[in-house]
């Protein structure tokens, strides 16, 4: 059972694993605080606010990891070699086919069946710590061998959790928990919530078929994987050039690249060869005014290999295959069981039904006789993309500086700060990582953040959130149970060590919790000894809050099970926080925190304005959201289903501007991943986040008071409370509460009042 070589799938191990946290804990009562509001009461800049901007302003040398630590990774002391992490998933093996086995016990004893939710969480939590770990490894560790034993330890324990995902035995046990009343009775609401997440994850996974079935189930999440990450690679891997000649660059826009790059050909005699994604063919997509060279350069970019294509539509069917296995009648169907959404049926990306997303769209892209048909290359050239700029005028702002107004602003809404923190050697995968602490005024110390904001060679793009570990309540977790004989202590040593350093006391409780470590991932430019600090494009500013906006969902609230805890929440409600934290930056009472001593003047920007092709680029996230639901839809396991074809079929009757033949822009669509059937989560959040800006917190953004609401209903349940509660109670509309047709049909009607600026905010 242990040694099976099987990789487990997303859409199959929600129940003991994964990257999200939710948290509805049943805390004591206090008396509710009165909190004066930011135009009574402005926090200053302290201290440490102040060593923020010092410790990312100042330049470093980055130097490769000693081979001798006086600590592991993330402070585990064990961790400080890859083969240590080969050891802590043997380890961590024991430990979970242990619990697993006193769990399959459970009904021997109503002491133990009462504790059953908690064992399960428990077991996930054993399995997880090791998994995200291994997962953050895998995308951003340095070393070749470290990623290798990521690899080794993530399919290890994948493979147990496919197996406990679908083990009648354990859901036999869970039911018999969930089916007597006495029992139910004593169960928190979040243990409640856990335990129906459990139980809503065996029932998609196969575990009511007959044994051959739920094979097949194993089978088919294995196959996701591989083809999930198939499909990934593809669509990193850098496409075929396009061939300009010369005369084609002709009367560039931009005459300095443009006077380059015909020198260039000039002196090589040979036509141009420009790659996808490159400098040049942005600049040939926006300035060159012939209309063959921007059409060549835009099918490089949007072009697929068979191979490519094939990966995609295999990964396709192999979902829907998976969705029918377990009596779904698609794949969206099962995706959407426990999302705010519910089915595809009241999905945000029938578009044609809803005004939701933006303002009211333009018709579809059918010219009238005697006008010309923009194509898909020349929305560049028309409209070329402007780069979001501030509200208001701004002094260049360093990374440090940003960070700065970050730590104060979690002072002024929610009482919380950033603090620099030293790092024992060997702690960080690299010399660029900075450590904070989150410091509550009153609990102290309530998590850890490590920054990797560099870009580096080898080093994934994009900019990411890894929540390494989730709270989780640890002092009753009562491991003697477990029943592991002495003479095997030693085995499994090295978890023990690993679980030991998670746990804290904080003041004032009684309780020992698992406290929440995230790691923030970017890719901006490196301060420098001679260029000095780090000065953040307006686009990286917002960048750094959206994904701030994550670390503080995982970090506030202390839950008592790790299955609902920070960003463990629906994938339609996950990005709520941090895509409200973007509008933040829309107010200059929040803006004026980046200025520590308060004697920097500011002023109305004079060329603030919408991007004019803004609505074009929303109603093309739009298209993309309807497209993956039709890729996730009982029509791709007709053998005649084509995505290319299905593309341009909706590009053609739906959108704005036609598809462009021999082009399959799906196989770069990199969320069909990691967004199955919920990329439209996005335009979703967006349009609640519009809202609770505009009516929660646009009138006084810094008041501690609406802080501290927005913290208690929202941020402190992750995913232990039903999302549609906690967007009506935040928003005083008890009519959401139900998440009914009715109340998506009301998000429906809302406009995005999306990018950020002050243009009819208030």
């Amino acid at each position: 059972m242990l040694s099976r070589n099987v990789l487990s799938s997303p859409a199959a191990n929600r129940i003991f694993r994964f990257r999200g946290c939710l948290f509805a804990k049943n805390e004591v009562t206090r008396p509710r605080r009165t909190y004066a509001s930011a135009s009574t009461r402005t926090i200053p800049a302290s201290v440490d606010d102040k060593a923020l901007a010092t410790i990312f302003d100042r330049p470093k040398h980055a130097t490769r990891p000693s081979s001798f630590a006086s600590t592991g990774l993330f402070g585990h002391r064990m961790l400080t070699h890859p083969g240590a992490l080969v050891a802590l998933t043997d380890a961590t093996l024991i430990r979970a086919q242990l619990l697993t086995d006193r769990i399959l016990r459970a009904r021997e004893s109503r002491e133990e069946l009462l504790a059953v939710v908690k064992n399960l969480d428990r077991l996930s939590d054993l399995l997880c710590g090791v998994i995200d770990l291994a997962e953050f490894v895998q995308n951003v560790h340095p070393e070749q061998l470290w990623i290798d034993a990521a690899n080794f330890a993530h399919e290890k324990l994948c493979n147990f959790m496919n197996i406990l995902n679908t083990h009648t035995g354990l859901y036999a046990v869970l039911k018999a928990v969930l089916t007597d009343p006495s029992i139910v009775e004593t169960l928190t609401p979040e243990a409640h919530a856990t335990a129906l997440i459990f139980w809503r994850d065996f029932e998609n996974s196969a575990i009511n078929l007959p044994p051959r079935q739920r094979e097949k189930f194993v089978s088919l999440s294995s196959d996701i994987l591989v083809l999930g990450r198939k499909f990934l690679q593809g669509a990193s891997t850098p496409g075929a050039p396009a061939a300009i000649k010369p005369s084609e660059l002709a009367g560039l826009k931009d005459q300095g690249m443009g006077v380059r790059l015909q020198l260039q050909a000039r002196f090589t005699q040979r036509d141009l060869l420009v790659y996808p994604g490159s400098l040049q063919a942005q600049m040939i997509m926006r300035a060159a005014p012939a209309e063959e060279p921007r059409r060549r350069v835009y099918i490089a970019s949007n072009s697929s290999t068979p191979e490519q294509i094939d990966a995609l539509e295999q990964l396709l069917r192999a979902r829907a295959e998976l969705a029918q296995l377990v009596g779904k009648p698609s794949y969206a169907h099962m995706a959407l069981d426990d999302k705010m959404a519910k089915s595809p049926g009241s999905k945000m990306s029938r578009t044609s039904s809803t005004r939701l997303w933006t303002t009211p769209a333009p018709p579809p892209a059918v010219p009238y006789s005697r006008s010309p048909i923009i194509q898909a290359w020349d929305r560049d050239f028309y409209c070329p993309p402007e780069p979001p700029a501030p509200p208001i005028a701004l002094p260049p702002l360093t990374l440090g500086t940003v960070f700065m107004g970050l730590s104060r602003l979690f002072q002024h809404l929610y009482g919380i700060s950033l603090r620099p923190a030293s790092v024992a050697h060997g702690e960080v995968w690299h010399a660029d990582v900075t450590k904070l602490e989150v410091v509550d005024e009153q609990k102290g110390v309530i998590g850890w953040i490590y920054a990797d904001l560099f870009a580096r060679w080898g080093k994934a793009s994009g900019a990411a959130h890894y929540t390494v570990r989730c709270s989780r309540r640890t002092d009753d977790d009562d491991e003697a149970g477990d029943g592991l004989a002495p003479e095997a202590e030693s085995l499994v040593s090295v978890s023990r060590e690993f679980e030991a350093v998670k746990r804290h006391r904080l003041p004032g409780q009684d309780a020992v919790y698992q406290l929440p470590l995230v790691v923030l991932v970017c890719e901006f430019a490196r301060p420098t000894a001679t260029e000095g600090p780090t000065v953040l494009q307006w686009h990286e500013v917002m960048t750094l809050f959206h994904e701030m906006g994550h670390a503080m969902h995982s970090m506030i609230g202390r839950t008592e099970y790790q299955n609902v805890s920070g960003t463990r929440c629906a994938t339609d409600f996950v990005e709520l926080p941090s895509i409200l934290m973007e509008h933040f930056l829309n107010s200059p009472t929040v803006l004026s925190l980046f200025d520590a001593d308060g004697t920097s003047a500011t002023r109305q920007s004079g060329n603030h304005h919408e991007d004019p092709c803004h609505s074009i680029d929303t109603y093309s996230q739009i298209l993309l959201a309807a497209l993956d639901q039709v890729y996730h839809s009982p029509r791709v396991v007709d053998p005649a289903f084509d995505s290319t074809a299905a593309l341009a079929r909706l590009h053609n009757t739906r959108g704005l501007i036609p598809h462009v033949a021999g082009t399959s822009f799906q196989t770069h669509f990199s969320h069909l991943v990691g967004y199955a059937a919920t990329y439209y989560s996005y335009l979703f959040d967006r349009a609640i986040a519009s809202r609770v800006w505009r009516n929660v917190f646009s009138e006084d953004p810094l008041n501690r008071e609406t802080g501290e609401k927005y913290k208690r209903e929202v941020l402190s349940y992750g995913g232990g409370r039903d999302p549609w509660k906690m967007v009506g109670t935040l928003l005083s509309a008890p009519q959401l509460e139900s998440g009914d047709a009715e109340a998506m049909r009301e998000v429906g009607r809302w406009r995005i009042e999306d990018e950020v600026g002050l243009s009819d905010r208030h």
